[in-house]
């Protein structure tokens, strides 16, 4: 049941409504809700209010066979904050570019646009994502390539956040859109909460390949997830590749391919986006210098931080810091 703001003494929630045509996809479908409605603040306060819409208000059939009632029809994305778009499993909108009328017209409020896996056939075909990156499961984005030529697909990445305008990958990746989403929102400990809650990883980059070999572990346990481990716990040090494959008893060359091999990075590209979480979950949740923050996420200066802080999310430390602490997200 949708909460009420009107029953709330504080501010309205950020509204989040799920568009749901047409065979959508079941999973889907259900993770806003999972991750958007599931998520509270420390006070155990939740931070968004998520509804489901159809076309018209009336049942639509999921990807796995049952069918679903929505909490209005189109109207209802003309007050959303945030507007989200699940996958939809086949249908004339990857065929053809062709939506439902209403749905294009829908989709050209202020509101900012999410999509998970096939969702981005939806929004291209609304021109949404016209001249912006974008990206889907691996296994369509060809064909979103050929049917939107104006949108620049990237087939590689796990999800790609353009501001107003966000698209992920497959299934597992529109979790980590809609954690990044709340890390985005209200900073790394509240979106580590939610991802505690529903026992998944906290946090992977969004540049990181959609497509990663897992070989199943050597028998003698030659991985590096021993030593990735242990690097977490001592993010401060100065680690070399040499280092880091000593730990792991190979050669430099040999950690390097199984180090991609397991997560799809170099080890001093993992390395460096460790360091970033890091430093970002100090600058929310402590008053450290930034002297400081840098030294304990292991860039060693202020302006080492200051560089990495830009190259990996556009803003400085300080920036970032006042950010996270001020306003709540509007309504």
């Amino acid at each position: 049941m949708c909460k009420n703001p009107a029953m709330s003494s504080g501010p309205p929630l950020h509204r989040v409504v799920v568009l749901a045509l047409e065979h959508v996809v079941a999973f889907e479908l259900g993770l806003p809700h999972a991750f958007l409605g599931g998520a509270r603040d420390a006070d155990d306060a939740p931070l968004y209010e998520v509804v489901t819409a159809t076309v018209d208000g009336g049942p639509v059939t999921t990807s796995a066979g049952y069918r679903v009632l929505p909490d209005g029809d189109l109207s209802l994305l003309a007050g959303a904050g945030t507007v989200v778009v699940p996958g939809v499993a086949g249908g004339a909108v990857m065929r053809t570019g062709e939506l439902p009328d209403g749905v294009a017209a829908a989709l050209q409020g202020p509101a900012r646009l999410v999509s998970i896996c096939t969702g981005a056939f939806v929004l291209a075909a609304a021109g949404r994502l016209d001249g912006r990156p974008a990206t889907t499961h691996w296994l369509h984005t060809d064909q979103l390539a050929q049917l939107h030529p104006r949108v620049r697909v990237d087939p590689d990445v796990l999800h790609v956040d353009d501001g107003d305008v966000l698209t992920s990958a497959g299934n597992a990746a529109g979790i980590d859109l809609l954690l990044h989403l709340v890390r985005r929102d209200h900073g790394s400990a509240t979106a580590t909460r939610i991802a505690r809650r529903r026992v998944v990883a906290p946090w992977r980059d969004g540049g990181q390949s959609q497509f990663v070999d897992r070989p199943v572990p050597d028998p003698d346990g030659a991985g590096t997830a021993a030593t990735r481990a242990w690097v977490q716990e001592h993010l401060d040090r100065p680690w070399t590749l040499d280092q880091l494959a000593a730990h792991a008893g190979t050669s430099v060359r040999t950690f390097t391919r199984r180090f991609r091999e397991e997560t799809g990075l170099s080890p001093l590209r993992w390395l460096t986006q460790q360091r970033v979480e890091l430093a970002r979950h100090l600058l929310e949740t402590s008053d450290a210098s930034i002297d400081r923050v840098a030294a304990q996420a292991g860039f060693g200066t202020a302006t080492s931080l200051r560089q990495h802080l830009h190259a990996a999310i556009g803003v400085a430390p300080l920036a970032y810091r006042r950010t996270f602490r001020g306003s709540p997200l509007p309504g």
